[in-house]
């Protein structure tokens, strides 16, 4: 949702410019969904997590992950949270399709979050957040123009996540696909 709301509409516009005769068909998922669709072929090329195998990525930028709550909730006093004080509250969880990366983090240090949701749409979660249904972790670039009235705090230790190009085999997709994955990545490569 992030990279389609916030990448792809100035990527399409400044490449038909271009190209202006290039059509476009977009298709929305979760990180496994997307894997899927590249490897058997019904989409040429997608943005996935970091780890996917049997494909070809290519790291474009980190985003850092950051909590996000409800105006009214204590920790907003805060510069910054702990992972331990993000337990204290219900969790809506992004259902990704694979493991979320606060779920591994949070594993890492032998935490369990109270996950009272599991949500696929982000903006459904940042609207449950809203009227005070829980906290969350979310991408930084997700909240960018954010409608919705909450707060995010930075997590320590940070959490990122790594915004990926991938596609199966570059030579036999359409000409077009291959100037568009060129495009995105002159545009958005920093790693």
């Amino acid at each position: 949702s992030s990279v389609t709301c916030h990448w792809i509409p100035g990527l399409i516009k400044d490449f038909k410019e271009l190209y202006p005769t290039v059509h476009f068909e977009l298709h929305q998922g979760n990180y496994t969904e997307i894997s899927n669709w590249i490897k058997e072929g019904s989409v040429d090329f997608g943005f996935v997590n970091s780890n996917v195998s049997d494909l070809t990525t290519i790291p474009l930028q980190e985003d850092e992950m950051v909590a996000v709550m409800p105006v009214d909730h204590p920790l907003t006093s805060f510069t910054e949270v702990s992972l331990e004080e993000l337990l204290k509250d219900p969790y809506i969880l992004l259902d990704e399709g694979v493991i979320h990366e606060p779920l591994m983090i949070f594993k890492q240090y032998d935490f369990e979050p109270d996950t009272q949701y599991r949500v696929y749409d982000p903006y459904a979660i940042m609207s449950m957040i809203e009227q005070g249904l829980g906290i969350s972790i979310l991408p930084k670039l997700l909240l960018h123009k954010c409608p919705y009235n909450i707060v995010t705090k930075s997590i320590s230790p940070s959490i990122i996540r790594t915004i990926t190009l991938a596609y199966k085999d570059k030579r036999v997709l359409p000409i077009a696909s291959r100037y568009f994955i060129d495009f995105i990545i002159e545009r958005y490569r920093e790693i």
